[in-house]
């Protein structure tokens, strides 16, 4: 039986979002999206998480998407708070500690939980995590070609063209062959960015980002099981930072996928699924 998908808004930490959620058995999942993205970058995994019953929700994240906006204080503490709320609302009733997943700024987010120990968790799973070492990401944004000369336009711009310029860039930025990118999947992405004042309040939250990004975790805290995943093909967040994770926390694995871009949850959402349903139990039998 294929549970439904339903959309609702919530408060959590004080913001008001958007939530998608499924009914279901199991560890709750609790899916966190990146930088500018929303949680309709989950929907190819809730659809086949539906499949089989298991709970999950997704949440627009605050400052993106149709959450409220960020308050004037740091981003991240102000992120994690809100994620705390969301996997205690997850858990309420439920017999199993959440799962958090996160891809890009979301896994970031999803170490930060970890390491807190303010929530009890089954595990976490990091997508491509933001943070493990300063990847030039925020450089290949600002300085896209077609997106520099859209926010450099002294005229008014209409929705379809900003959307169009958004959508090549988040084709070529996120994907591991960019052309093959599903149109609906981009025009889910593209729908949150409707204007020109959306995309440059994007890129200011990013400046505001970036020095909190440089040294955000004490990996050594995290006790939880830990699986990173990773495309080998990532332009936005190089693999490499993998290694302090796996260095630092002793129940912790990487599965990289090849042929894959920054969002493995859109591009192979089918085998992430897959390691989401059978974690944390086989990441804890590799390790031992």
């Amino acid at each position: 039986m294929t549970q439904p998908l339903f959309e609702h808004r919530q408060r959590f930490a004080g913001f008001d979002t958007r939530v998608l959620e499924l009914e279901g058995a199991g560890a709750p999942l609790v899916l966190l999206h990146g930088f500018a993205d929303s949680a309709d970058t989950w929907r190819p995994v809730m659809a086949l998480l539906g499949r089989h019953e298991r709970r999950a929700l997704a949440v627009d994240l605050p400052g993106f998407a149709t959450a409220d906006p960020l308050g004037a204080e740091p981003v991240l503490p102000q992120l994690e708070s809100f994620a705390r709320a969301v996997v205690e609302h997850a858990v309420d009733g439920s017999s199993e500690p959440a799962v958090v997943v996160g891809n890009s700024l979301g896994g970031c987010i999803t170490l930060r939980l970890a390491q807190d120990h303010e929530a009890e968790l089954a595990g976490v799973v990091p997508v491509a995590p933001a943070g493990l070492d300063m990847a030039a990401w925020f450089a290949i944004i600002e300085r896209a070609p077609l997106l520099r000369t859209l926010l450099a336009l002294p005229t008014p711009v209409p929705e379809q063209l900003v959307r169009s310029v958004v959508g090549q860039v988040y084709r070529q930025l996120a994907f591991s062959r960019p052309r093959l990118a599903a149109g609906e999947v981009v025009d889910a992405f593209t729908s949150h960015h409707r204007d020109r004042e959306t995309v440059a309040r994007y890129i200011a939250t990013a400046r505001r980002l970036l020095p909190e990004l440089r040294d955000p975790f004490a990996l050594e805290r995290i006790d939880c099981p830990v699986l990173l995943v990773w495309g080998d093909r990532d332009r936005m967040v190089g693999h490499s930072g993998a290694q302090r994770v796996l260095d630092a926390v002793p129940n912790a694995r990487l599965e990289l996928f090849e042929g894959c871009g920054h969002c493995p949850q859109v591009e192979q959402a089918e085998r992430l699924t897959k390691l989401l349903r059978d974690f944390p139990v086989r990441t804890t039998a590799a390790a031992a």
